[in-house]
C-alpha cells in the first residue's frame, strides 16, 4: 500500500469519527433522556408498590382491630373509619362496606343499607355487588316477598357469574318456602350434578333431595 493509500484511508477515518462525535454530541441527549426515563420509571414502578402495599396493610390492619372490638357499636365505628385508609381503591371499600354489613347485631335495618349501597354502586367491581346482593336476599328473609327475591338471585344464575350455584341454591330453597316442591327438586338435581358447584353445596343439594322425598340422579 502507497503512501498516500495509507494517508488517505487516515483521513477518511478520521473524518468518520469527527461525524460519530458530531452525531453524538448532537443526538446524545436522546439516549441520556432514555435512561433517565428508564431509570425514574423503576423508581417510579417501586415507590408506586410500596405505596400500594403500606396501604393496603392499613386498610387490613384497620378491618383487623375493628372485628377486634366487643360491643357492635364499637365494631361499626371502627368500620366506618377504616374507609379512611382504603386509598379510595374500590375493592377495599368494597370489602369495608360488606364487613359493615355482615354485623347485624342490633341494626338489621343498617346493614340491609349497606349492602344497598354496595349492590347499586356502579363503581364497584361486579364480583362485590353480587355478593352484596345474595348477602342482602339472605339477610332480609322473609321481610322480602318470594318474587322480589328471586327478581334479585335471578341475574346471579347467569354463566359466568361468581355465585351463579349459590344463587341457585338459594332459589331453590325459595321454591320450597313457596311450597313448590316439584321445582326444588327439580332445581335440586340439577344444582348435585352442576360441575362448578362447590362439593359441599353438592352435597347440600343432594341431603334436600333426600329430606323432600326425592332420588338423586347420576351425573
Amino acid at each position: 500500500m502507497s503512501d498516500t493509500e495509507s494517508f488517505i484511508e487516515e483521513v477518511t477515518e478520521e473524518v468518520r469519527r469527527d461525524r460519530l462525535f458530531a452525531t453524538f454530541r448532537k443526538y446524545g441527549w436522546i439516549g441520556a433522556v432514555l435512561v433517565i426515563g428508564i431509570v425514574g420509571g423503576a423508581a417510579y414502578t417501586e415507590w408506586t408498590k410500596a405505596t400500594h402495599a403500606t396501604e393496603a396493610k392499613a386498610f387490613g390492619d384497620g378491618l383487623l382491630t375493628a372485628l377486634d372490638e366487643n360491643s357492635p357499636d364499637a365494631r361499626r365505628k371502627a368500620l366506618v373509619d377504616a374507609a379512611s385508609t382504603a386509598g379510595g381503591n374500590p375493592d377495599r371499600l368494597a370489602i369495608q362496606k360488606l364487613m359493615l354489613a355482615s354485623d347485624v347485631v342490633g341494626d338489621k335495618a343498617g346493614s340491609l343499607a349497606a349492602l344497598d349501597a354496595v349492590a347499586n354502586d356502579a363503581t364497584v367491581p361486579q364480583l362485590y355487588r353480587d355478593l352484596a346482593v345474595l348477602r342482602r336476599v339472605i339477610l332480609a328473609g322473609a321481610d322480602m316477598d318470594v318474587s322480589s327475591r328471586r327478581a334479585a338471585l335471578d341475574p346471579l344464575t347467569a354463566p359466568g357469574r361468581a355465585f351463579r350455584t349459590l344463587a341457585l341454591e338459594q332459589l331453590a330453597y325459595l321454591s320450597i318456602e313457596a311450597g313448590e316442591p316439584d321445582a326444588a327438586l327439580k332445581q335440586l338435581q340439577t344444582l348435585s350434578t352442576d360441575q362448578e358447584a362447590p362439593t359441599g353445596l353438592r352435597q347440600r343439594a343432594g341431603q334436600m333431595i333426600e329430606a323432600l322425598g326425592g332420588q338423586i340422579e347420576k351425573s
